[in-house]
């Protein structure tokens, strides 16, 4: 059984160096991660202008869950105190959880309940999507129930990891599926998401060794690469768009920040694997 911190209890033991507090890293991830969505929210919604006002709810919600996380991360590296830190994490990430399922049932909503079809399913607002916020809320709750000094820390970060790049598999297929993958390079995520995927859920199933996990990181570095060149051509593809405002292109177009998903996984990966490679004996 993983030790288990309840809101009241003092903590742990002050820390000598917060640069190696892995929960420290994942908690900033989480954060950095909510005020990202603001911005990906804002941009999505404009598409319909936020015709439906519950559009607005994943905006302000995660401004508010980073104003408040935020807060609270501050608070805990000043005093290292666990209670107020706890609290918040708990409340976010519980609420990230049912705005991510709410948003599921949602998107799905649009078009996909009514005529049950693949096509509905694939030109359907991204379903996938509001699963990100699950997956924060997950990761907000995981880092409080679970010591980082515990073994199942890290295999749980690597699950939402793998979870994350099954659902960028998901998407990558779904929306390049519009187009008909009418270039070549659309294909280049889905590929580089199914690898990601293989390796992790073999890191997962089998015993860790410090070969396993230097391929692992290999494939994690080309997560990063792909998402950096897929920025660049959803880029490239908005400047030479057809609409007379970028900002038109990248609401109606190809969506730049999405292939960034790739490096963001690959660093909660990294995090992940650091903590594995400080459980195998030196």
């Amino acid at each position: 059984m993983p030790s288990m911190a309840t809101p009241g209890e003092a903590g742990s033991p002050p820390r000598t160096n917060a640069w190696s507090a892995n929960d420290l890293w994942l908690e900033a991830f989480v954060i950095f991660n909510f005020l990202s969505l603001t911005g990906d929210i804002a941009i999505a919604h404009s598409e319909n202008r936020f015709r439906v006002h519950a559009e607005y709810l994943p905006l302000w919600f995660s401004l508010l869950a980073t104003v408040l996380l935020a807060a609270a991360f501050w608070q805990r590296l000043r005093s290292n105190t666990l209670g107020w830190w706890q609290i918040v994490g708990q409340v976010v990430g519980w609420s990230s959880i049912l705005v991510g399922v709410a948003g599921v049932i949602y998107h799905l909503d649009s078009q996909f309940f009514y005529q049950r079809t693949l096509k509905s399913l694939t030109y359907a607002a991204p379903f996938a999507a509001p699963l990100s916020y699950v997956g924060l809320g997950c990761l907000l709750v995981m880092n409080r129930m679970v010591r980082a000094k515990e073994k199942e820390w890290s295999r749980w970060v690597m699950f939402f990891t793998l979870g994350g790049f099954a659902g960028n598999f998901v998407l990558s297929l779904t929306d390049h599926a519009v187009n008909g993958f009418f270039h070549w390079t659309e294909w280049i995520p889905v590929w580089s998401s199914a690898l990601a995927v293989g390796f992790l859920a073999v890191l997962l199933g089998s015993k860790t060794t410090t070969a396993f996990l230097r391929y692992s990181t290999t494939v994690l570095f080309l997560q990063m690469v792909v998402g950096g060149l897929g920025f660049l051509l959803h880029g490239w593809a908005d400047w030479h768009g057809p609409a007379d405002t970028l900002f038109q292109n990248i609401v109606n177009g190809a969506p730049p920040f999405a292939p960034l998903l790739l490096p963001n996984l690959a660093v909660l990966g990294f995090i992940g694997i650091v903590a594995m490679r400080r459980e195998l004996p030196a």
